[in-house]
């Protein structure tokens, strides 16, 4: 085997691999967008009961349940955008941390793990779109 169809070999299971490896992030990416839109961000949107009981156990009330909920539903939208997928991310990782931290000091630990995995997960998908938050500063540079 010649030098030459050793390196196209190479590059061409590079190619596979990096093609395989973006849509796996991408098909994260629309699984996680669907969780946050319909069983997170619906029912507090929507101020389904059992959303609405869990806001005030915590103490801020239906004002906040709208809020997170909104925000929510904002993150799956720009996590399916390309250049705002890794901001959205690092903005749904940020509510995790708040709803582990809340699940740990309202409810007792009881469904802290759910959090604690998504977060791990947007932050795996912001370490993978990080050059888009560089691409994202730019064209705001550009238009200020």
């Amino acid at each position: 085997m010649s030098e030459a169809t050793t390196t196209v070999s190479t590059v061409t299971t590079a190619n596979e691999s990096s093609r395989a490896a973006r849509i796996a992030v991408r098909v994260l990416q629309i699984l996680l967008a669907v969780f946050f839109a319909v069983p997170s961000a619906s029912p507090k949107l929507v101020g389904h009961s059992s959303a609405s009981e869990s806001f005030d156990k915590i103490g801020f009330g239906d004002w906040f349940m709208y809020v997170v909920g909104g925000l929510e539903l904002a993150g799956a939208i720009a996590l399916l955008i390309p250049v705002l997928s890794g901001v959205a991310a690092l903005a749904l990782g940020a509510l995790m941390v708040g709803a582990f931290v809340t699940q740990l000091l309202v409810f007792d630990g009881q469904y802290a793990a759910t959090p604690l995995i998504l977060l791990m997960l947007l932050v795996a998908i912001a370490w993978i779109h990080r050059h888009h938050n560089a691409e994202l500063v730019a064209r705001i540079r550009r238009r200020a």
